[in-house]
């Protein structure tokens, strides 16, 4: 069924997926980096961890280096009914960070929304093979309807929503500082107030 809220879950990302990998279908959820295991704790394969792992790999690093990627994501849909083409609609982020003493300094990133392809082989492995982008510029209108269709409206609604796109990143960071024990308590912006990491208190 169709639900046309979407709600921030960045802290309950390990629920999500276990028995199919990436939920049921037609959900619209808000989700933090699926690695969400201590760095001695093996993750739980996910098609989420898939699709960090193409943000981070493939998409962080085009963009000017920092000493870390963390990516984030909003997803409009997921249709896991084929395993060897799950596909996930959303607003996939990539966000690089350099650490300097206890502040990450955002140096770099971007939005690529569009279309996840991911496939899970026979080990329960995930692997992103391919990806649907919305183009920039004039073509992004049409593009964007083309490949979200039913659910563009979902879409601009997330996509347009600074205040929730904030709060997503930031629970992103504060997760990934937590399950890589970083020493940073403050995260920066160039020319925005310093931002307190939660968590870090």
């Amino acid at each position: 069924m169709k639900n046309s809220d979407y709600i921030i879950l960045a802290a309950a990302i390990l629920a999500i997926g276990v028995i199919s990998g990436c939920g049921n279908r037609h959900q619209k959820k808000s989700t933090a980096p699926a690695e969400t295991s201590s760095p001695e704790t093996p993750v739980t394969e996910t098609c989420f961890t898939a699709i960090d792992r193409y943000l981070t790999e493939e998409i962080g690093s085009q963009y000017l280096p920092g000493d870390i990627c963390i990516p984030f994501r909003t997803y409009a849909d997921v249709d896991d009914s084929n395993t060897e083409d799950i596909q996930v609609w959303g607003d996939f982020w990539v966000m690089n960070y350099s650490v300097s003493g206890d502040t990450l300094k955002t140096v770099s990133g971007g939005a690529h929304p569009g279309k996840m392809h991911v496939s899970k082989d026979s080990r329960g492995h995930f692997t992103v093979t391919s990806f649907e982008r919305v183009t920039d510029g004039s073509g992004w209108e049409p593009s964007a309807k083309s490949i979200f269709g039913e659910r563009f409206s979902d879409f601009q609604k997330f996509n347009s929503d600074e205040k929730v796109r904030e709060e997503m990143r930031l629970e992103a960071v504060a997760i990934y500082v937590h399950d890589h024990k970083l020493p940073v308590k403050i995260l920066k912006d160039y020319g925005w107030p310093d931002t307190r990491i939660p968590g870090t208190e």
